[in-house]
């Protein structure tokens, strides 16, 4: 896992959707109501070997951290690219991504969330300092690694809070730094997404940065020749982080797709109501519906 980035909290399962906070929405999604289960018992000592791979590759990369801080930009975040994309791949999911990140300056990058697979795939594309709830700082071991990762952490129970939140994500994007978040504020199945949240794109336009919106989509290459939408990836629910991983590491076939559209410019839309509605309506999959549980 990438450092300071961490999934998406636990939720209650299916039910109508709540506001816990300005921040955190709950979706409908649970892994008995849409998420796929998983292979059978034959398929148990390829999903060992995936499994001690992941293991081994996010040890070494967390031992290698200090390492990389030593590094220049360019090289540290070749590194990094490349060390996500092992972190997916040995988890047995293949990429496809298209389009073009930004390569440098301030750029907040948005995307749908379905999975703890989301946060090594965007930081694939473009390392970025990742947004996260303020209560992550005091996790054992996770939260060290997201401070020194250099997470921005908001405080979604202090609304009061929202206006210093969003400026330094502003100042963070005005210092030429990329800031990668997801707007919806909750983890969905894939087969449906949540409506963005809009208070993270105040601080693009506060800034004058662009955004760049991402599409995650994951398929299974098994189940038709065009690929079907799958849920196996989905953490969603009550779901825990090992069922999860085992879940991915079991499946065959299973490819995520990453698609890249163009910046948005601050300069067409002139609050963040319409500039959120123009990147998740750029990011959005045409089979989604947004606000719906599928």
């Amino acid at each position: 896992m990438l450092p300071g980035a961490v999934p998406a909290p636990r939720r209650p399962a299916a039910g109508p959707i709540r506001t816990t906070s300005a921040w955190l929405p709950t979706a409908p999604c649970s892994p008995r109501g849409c998420v796929e289960s998983g292979r059978p018992w034959t398929g148990v000592p390829r999903a060992v070997l995936r499994l001690t791979a992941l293991l081994v590759v996010v040890v070494l990369g967390v031992a290698l951290i200090p390492l990389a801080g030593r590094l220049r930009a360019e090289r540290r975040d070749r590194w990094i690219r490349r060390w996500c994309l092992a972190v997916v791949h040995t988890a047995g999911v293949r990429t496809r991504i298209t389009g073009t990140a930004r390569p440098t300056g301030g750029v907040l990058i948005v995307s749908n969330h379905v999975s703890w697979l989301d946060i090594p795939l965007l930081a694939a594309v473009r390392p970025a300092r990742m947004v996260a709830k303020t209560e992550v700082r005091g996790w054992p071991v996770v939260g060290g690694l997201a401070a020194r990762g250099g997470t921005l952490f908001i405080d979604r129970d202090r609304l009061r809070a929202l206006p210093g939140t969003v400026e330094r994500i502003a100042g963070t994007l005005r210092g030429g730094s990329a800031v990668a978040a997801f707007p919806e504020g909750s983890t969905w199945c894939g087969r449906a997404q949540g409506r963005y949240r809009r208070a993270l794109f105040q601080a693009a336009l506060d800034a004058g940065a662009p955004v760049q919106p991402v599409r995650i989509q994951y398929r299974s290459v098994y189940r038709s020749a065009g690929g079907a939408a799958s849920t196996a990836p989905a953490f969603v629910g009550e779901d825990s982080l090992l069922a999860s991983l085992w879940r991915v590491v079991s499946a065959r076939g299973l490819v995520a797709e990453v698609v890249l559209r163009p910046t948005l410019t601050p300069g067409p839309h002139t609050d963040r109501r319409t500039l959120a509605e123009a990147a998740q309506g750029g990011g959005r999959h045409p089979g989604s519906r947004a606000g719906a549980h599928i």
